[in-house]
């Protein structure tokens, strides 16, 4: 169950129009790193974790994820609103309002449409988790690529939030991980759907071949 707090995690008042640079901030919508990508993720991916602990992880993160969400559209609605038509083809966005004129629709910032394939829910916690770590560093990768490209402080200060945030989600999914690992209570630990003896005496044949 959630409960929906009418107000964004973090303000976004932008008051000048840039439609050239909510192209790319788009991206984090709906984009492969993006957090629509990530929500449905760590949501769906917290069923099959092993400890309530992890769970509880995903689905915080998976939660507020979804208040990122809020917080890109709303950029990307402001950097657009009111602006003319010529003015979005100038800005590369000329296919995109011949689509959805100035509504927030989850492509990249290449114009892709966003895609399910752009996720993984394994079943296997530690391959998961592993996802995870990687899905916040190329997240938070894209927020200091974006503050890069921008110059207005109405849109880096949101940046460097959503950036913030990336980093506390990768220190969690770390603490995840060890949660999983120690209630697994294994130094080397691996997945896998075949019989347990079977696995283990092929890791410690293949441990004596490289020892």
């Amino acid at each position: 169950m959630w409960v929906y707090e009418k107000k964004l995690e973090y303000p976004v008042k932008i008051t000048k129009p840039n439609p050239r640079m909510a192209k790319f901030i788009i991206t984090q919508y709906g984009g492969p790193d993006g957090e629509l990508a990530a929500s449905l993720r760590y949501l769906s991916q917290r069923f099959s974790m092993p400890t309530n602990e992890a769970k509880g992880i995903l689905n915080d993160i998976g939660t507020e994820e979804l208040a990122h969400l809020e917080m890109v559209g709303a950029m990307v609605y402001q950097l657009t609103k009111g602006v003319p038509a010529e003015e979005m083809e100038k800005a590369g966005l000329g296919a995109y309002y011949s689509d959805h004129d100035h509504a927030i629709y989850p492509v990249s910032a290449s114009g892709v449409p966003f895609t399910a394939a752009y996720i993984q829910s394994k079943g296997d916690p530690i391959a998961d988790l592993m996802e995870d770590l990687a899905a916040e560093q190329k997240a938070r990768a894209t927020y200091e690529n974006l503050i890069n490209l921008a110059d207005d402080p109405d849109v880096i200060e949101p940046l460097k939030f959503l950036r913030a945030r990336e980093i506390v989600h990768f220190q969690r999914f770390g603490e995840a991980l060890r949660i999983v690992q120690d209630r697994l209570a294994q130094k080397k630990f691996y997945m896998s759907n075949m019989p347990k003896d079977i696995v283990k005496k092929d890791v410690k044949d293949t441990e004596k071949k490289t020892t």
